[in-house]
């Protein structure tokens, strides 16, 4: 197993990279065609639909109100609020904690100013604190929230309640922007945007200037008022705090709590310009197939992006032999499940609007359409490895209020030597609102081969997906759920299948309650989705307890009660798996958090299966029940020290056997240049002869050095003996201007079975640069 980063150039296996030679054998982009046609042409989609609606949009409930007040005296952006243009404006005040008490006054006021012109919206902050050692862990954009001070926004200028731009700054005046969806359940920090800061620091306070260029955003024309909140992180004092109040049970960035910046002035259309995004990486691999160099390879490559704006709401994304180099490794975990684990999409091109395509079905049992796929094939051994991406465009956003459109078509190359054909892969969603903040959406997804090679005999001309989501979310939040029915299609024989779910969730100030229902045929195919299991019928219920005590060190304590069960309906619907679980976790004051979990699974097995993973050895036997209980403690410490750390200890049946785990992990921070640490997991598996015995370890060094706000020094170490690997991923990146990058990246991959040999080793120079047009 090697570890690669997410690079366009690199051979991978399970989602890491390598190099390899591609020929492409029919360039045609058939639903690209049919996407420019349809955005393009006189009497177009998007020409035959109203900008405007005439229907009655149902708003969601606000809170308090803020003015923006327009100005043709713009402010000098120097983190100073000193200049008589801020005072013109009254500030949105009277902060309520989030955390640890949700009924109080913030300890510290903060206070926010807007002023704008017909090309900027300017934020004032203004934040009260108990010293001038303020907490910030690193000088680089796109920091943590929990483990910085820090003020954000968000905007939802749709007022729709499902989708908001969001932006933190530090007391540094460190940035990071991010993409809020599902009403603020799903959070995408790897959003880019051109905005600008500047901070101040003093002993009781500090001072922030924002200037949000207005074609950074997407809103409507002539609109006069978006919805609102801001929050802020005052490590400080271990106090979350909130512009409207958000009740603890509920997640922070939840958008149906929100207030309304209302603007002076209706504003202008948006103009936003066409960013153009070219690339070159020089590239030098070294191949160790036997421990000894026997290919080398070099290269100088071009690409691009493209960022083309379509009316007030919609963005058209295009690339050109994109590269993926820049892309951070993916962390690397010991898997003793039967099943694959989803990693987090990273690449650039697939963020923006990315709710509005992978969202579809359920995350953890059948979603139809993952970007991550897209790029990915297996290849002769059934190994997962990079299929080059020749080229492709994707169409998002809203056409109005009420109605949102997605639409990709993206190009994969034909690689002869892995015996992979080239693919078009292409997908069209819409989504209409319904109620407040609910909304209904549909989407066709479709993998078509392209050419007749015969080593594709086999791989299957083409699959689709076809199918029905609703999203239910209450205006208060208490109600939220899902439903979905999805029908596949494929040209391989018997894979024509269906998968559905029924999920509803109530919470409220003491109570959780959620009930699922999962149903995925044992046809159902998505060569473009995430399907860990097929041919079952899932239910889950839990219910949750929470206690908040008035005194003490614990500011909530919860009490899970959670039951999943599994059944194959090509069995008779015999029961294969249970879930059972009571957790109590205890949130403290300081903000650590401990967990207590004791659970009892029983598993039919239908396979033989080894979950050492260990060569030649003996699987345990499929046709058997395995009945088995074990106990987990956890403890993540207070992230406000300079000094974090977290431990994991677990013991207990497993199969027909035993484990054992620990873990931990510790941090080191030197404020504010570099953040140190390590993580390190240990499972020992004991199971009876002859089956094998495992001692599995995982190490993870972690250096992250920031020498300034734009240049930037990362380096992973992973090593992992159930994978037979260690990786190193080391890189150096310099923001020379706005959105535009010099990277250095260099890999080395290592076998760790036996003598240590090299596997792989790449070492890349690539610049990006963000042209507008």
């Amino acid at each position: 197993m090697e570890i690669r980063s997410t690079t366009g150039r690199s051979k991978v296996r399970l989602r890491q990279d390598a190099s390899g030679s591609y020929a492409f054998e029919r360039p045609a982009l058939p639903l690209l065609a049919l996407l420019l046609l349809l955005t393009t042409a006189p009497g177009s989609l998007y020409g035959a639909l109203p900008v405007k609606t005439q229907q009655k949009i149902e708003t969601p409930a606000t809170g308090p109100t803020v003015t923006a007040i327009y100005t043709e005296e713009r402010p000098e952006l120097d983190g100073t609020l000193d200049e008589a243009v801020w005072q013109r404006a009254t500030p949105a005040r009277d902060f309520v904690q989030y955390f640890p008490v949700d009924s109080l006054p913030a300890q510290h006021p903060t206070e926010l100013r807007f002023l704008y012109d017909n090309e900027f919206l300017y934020v004032g902050i203004r934040a009260e604190a108990e010293s001038a050692d303020y907490v910030v862990s690193t000088l680089r954009r796109d920091f943590g929230g929990t483990t910085n001070d820090n003020v954000s926004l968000l905007f939802d200028t749709y007022g729709d309640g499902q989708n908001a731009y969001f932006f933190g700054v530090t007391p540094y005046g460190v940035q990071r922007e991010g993409l809020v969806a599902n009403g603020g359940a799903a959070f995408d920090n790897t959003w880019d945007a051109r905005w600008q800061t500047a901070a101040t620091r003093r002993d009781d306070h500090y001072e922030i200037e924002i200037a949000i260029p207005f074609f950074s955003l997407k809103y409507p024309d002539g609109g006069d008022r978006w919805r609102f909140r801001s929050y802020r992180w005052n490590l400080q004092t271990n106090e979350q705090s909130s512009w409207v109040r958000v009740p603890q049970e509920q997640i922070l960035s939840s958008l149906a709590f929100m207030g309304e910046l209302v603007f002076e002035r209706p504003l202008a259309k948006s103009r936003t310009p066409v960013a153009i995004i070219p690339y070159a990486n020089a590239l030098r691999t070294f191949d160790y197939p036997a421990g000894a160099e026997t290919d080398a390879d070099g290269a100088l490559q071009f690409g691009g992006d493209a960022k083309v704006a379509i009316g007030d709401g919609l963005n058209l994304d295009l690339t050109v032999n994109p590269d993926f180099s820049n892309v951070e490794v993916d962390a690397i975990f010991t898997n003793l499940t039967r099943f694959e684990f989803l990693l987090p999409e990273r690449r650039q091109f697939f963020i923006d609007n990315g709710d509005l395509f992978n969202s579809f079905g359920s995350v953890r049992d059948a979603q139809p359409f993952f970007s991550r796929r897209v790029g990915l094939a297996r290849d002769t051994t059934g190994a997962l490895i990079e299929n080059n991406i020749l080229g492709g465009a994707r169409l998002s956003g809203k056409i109005d209020n009420n109605w949102r459109i997605g639409a990709l078509s993206i190009q994969t190359a034909a690689d002869a030597a892995n015996r992979i054909a080239g693919n078009n892969n292409g997908m069209l969603a819409v989504q209409r609102r319904t109620g407040v903040r609910s909304n209904v959406g549909a989407f066709v997804v479709n993998r078509q081969r392209f050419g007749e090679p015969e080593f594709a005999t086999g791989q299957g001309e083409w699959n689709r997906v076809a199918g029905v989501d609703y999203n239910l979310a209450s205006a208060d939040n208490v109600w939220s759920g899902k439903a979905f029915l999805h029908r596949s299609f494929s040209s391989r024989e018997g894979e024509n299948g269906t998968s559905g779910q029924l999920f509803l969730n109530r919470t409220t100030r003491d109570w959780r309650y959620v009930a699922d229902f999962v149903y995925v045929g044992g046809d159902f195919t998505s060569d473009l989705g995430f399907i860990p299991r097929k041919d079952i019928f899932k239910t889950g219920q839990s219910v949750t307890r929470y206690f908040y005590p008035r005194s003490g060190p614990v500011a909530r304590h919860e009490l899970l009660a959670l039951a999943i069960n599994f059944w194959r309906p090509s069995l008779d619907m015999r029961r294969t798996d249970h879930d059972l679980r009571l957790v109590y976790r205890a949130n403290f004051r300081n903000q650590a958090v401990g967990d207590l979990t004791l659970q009892h699974q029983f598993i039919f097995l239908t396979n033989p299966f080894d979950p050492t993973r260990t060569t030649g050895a003996t699987p345990l036997p499929a046709d058997r029940n395995y009945n088995f209980t074990s106990a987990e403690a956890t403890y993540a410490s207070s992230p406000t020290g300079l000094f974090t750390w977290g431990a994991t200890a677990g013991a207990g049946q497993f199969f027909n056997g035993e484990r054992y785990n620990l873990g931990g992990n510790i941090g080191l921070r030197l404020q504010p240049w570099a953040q140190l640490g390590l993580a390190v997991n240990y499972d020992a598996i004991r199971l009876p002869e002859p089956h094998a015995d495992a001692d599995l370890w995982l190490v993870s060094p972690r250096f992250d050095v920031t020498f300034s706000k734009s240049l930037f020094w990362l380096t992973l170490v992973q090593y992992s003996n159930q994978r037979e690997n260690l990786g190193i991923n080391s890189r150096l990146q310099w923001r020379f201007a706005p959105l535009s990058d010099l990277y250095l990246v260099y890999n080395d991959n290592y076998r760790t079975a036996g003598a240590w040999m090299p596997r792989f080793r790449s070492v890349n120079l690539k610049v990006t640069y963000w042209l507008n047009i």
